[in-house]
């Protein structure tokens, strides 16, 4: 099994190194694992390795263990917590990349491994790929959507600058603001932004500023420089502090060139620190401009107004209405006394046609009562007891009582017998 990665020369060098156990007649498993570990260190130190990454584990010590496969064989291999959290981007199953370190062996299981020291995506650079995997996704959690992204002021009251305190893009930013917009308020909120660290006190730094009440506006950035120097803005948590933030952000990092992510999430992209300044408030020369355009537009609209309401006011105080005032009331008081009279005359009417009618309802109701036939000489006897009317003999006896209706009076009877027909 030695064969395959120890050649004569290396054998001849091991003895060499251990004198006193040449006359051994065999090794203890300690020992031969002990020397199969110095002969590897020895011969594969600083190589790097080009492989294919698979089963990625990454527990909670820090680690990450993986294992580098070809077509024909896998190599284990392990990344210590040290090393690994200098890795930009993320190791994930199916990528190919050049891992450098030094072969040795994991005496407890007898294992051969790779640790790994410094790691790249073949034809990709790490950071290049980090930037990618974290703009992936952030965009699919929505971080870079036009929704959530706030409206900068036009002309904000107070500014708050995030970014190095000696910096060129500090002086680029005050400069031009001084130059656009003089005298506005801005409070610094100096931070490192490159190297480790910076990242966190970015996001910190913009955090704080979310706590003052009234800023308006927050710029955060840097000058130019390279990937490896613009990184502290590619971090996540920029990236989520930026998003997090209820005061609007404008974010000004390297050159025109440069896209970072702070860039994508951020409210507003400046290409420069000076752009941003540019971006942030307007001329202060061509916005007083601008307002006295408006001012003589006003006035011109309101002396064009003023003039059409003094002519419609005229006009007015010329008409016949105004002339003669009290006219149309007179005529509308005289048509009032018309309709008065006629509304009398109508109501008169319809009095004397009702009583018309009623007259004659009358005359017959008096011709259909029974006191007039009463006063001819009829008259209606009844029932004493119940006084109910009798037109036949039917129901009554011999005894009974009877009443006789004339039209004045009655009489009352007593049947003292009853003749049938």
């Amino acid at each position: 099994m030695l064969d395959s990665f120890l050649d004569f020369k290396t054998n001849q060098e091991s003895l060499e190194r251990f004198p006193d156990e040449i006359g051994k007649k065999f090794f203890t498993v300690s020992e031969i694992s002990r020397k199969i570990k110095t002969s590897l260190e020895y011969k594969f130190a600083n190589i790097s390795v080009l492989g294919e990454i698979s089963n990625v584990r990454k527990p909670g010590s820090g680690h990450v263990y993986l294992t580098l496969k070809d077509k024909n064989s896998q190599l284990q291999a392990v990344v210590f917590r040290n090393a690994a959290s200098k890795i930009k981007f993320e190791l994930k199953d199916g990528m190919e990349v050049v891992s450098s370190g030094s072969v040795t062996v994991y005496e407890p299981r007898g294992q051969y491994q790779l640790i790994i020291n410094k790691i790249e995506p073949k034809g990709i650079g790490a950071l290049q790929l980090a930037f990618l995997q974290l703009k992936e996704k952030l965009e699919k959690e929505g971080l870079f959507d036009n929704a959530h992204k706030k409206t900068i002021p036009f002309l904000p009251k107070k500014i708050g600058i995030v970014t190095s305190p000696t910096g060129a893009a500090i002086k680029d930013i005050l400069n031009i603001i001084d130059r656009r917009f003089a005298n506005v308020e801005i409070l610094i909120n100096p931070v490192k932004v490159q190297g480790d660290g910076a990242a966190q006190e970015i996001a910190e730094a913009i955090k704080e500023l979310n706590n003052y009440s009234d800023i308006d506006v927050i710029i955060t950035g840097r000058g130019g420089g390279s990937l490896e120097d613009l990184w502290a803005f590619n971090e996540e948590i920029i990236a989520r502090s930026i998003y997090n933030s209820r005061i609007p952000i404008i974010s000004a990092v390297g050159h025109e060139i440069d896209i970072t992510i702070a860039d994508l999430v951020a409210d507003k992209r400046a290409l420069t620190p000076s752009e941003a300044g540019e971006l942030v408030v307007p001329r202060r020369d061509l916005l007083i401009e601008k307002v006295e355009k408006y001012k003589a537009r006003l006035l011109q609209s309101l002396t064009a107004k003023l003039r059409l309401s003094r002519e419609k006011l005229a006009g007015i105080a010329n008409s016949y209405a105004m002339r003669q005032p009290f006219d149309r009331l007179n005529r509308w008081q005289q048509r009032l006394d018309e309709y008065a009279q006629r509304l009398n005359l109508n109501i008169t009417h319809a009095l004397n046609t009702e009583r018309e009618k009623l007259s004659g309802i009358a005359g017959k109701l008096e011709s259909l009562s029974p006191l007039n036939v009463l006063k001819r000489g009829y008259t209606i006897t009844t029932r004493r007891e119940d006084n109910k009317s009798l037109r036949n003999i039917k129901g009554l006896s011999e005894g009974d009582k009877i009443k006789t209706n004339l039209s004045r009076g009655g009489i009352i009877s007593e049947i003292l017998s009853i003749e049938r027909i």
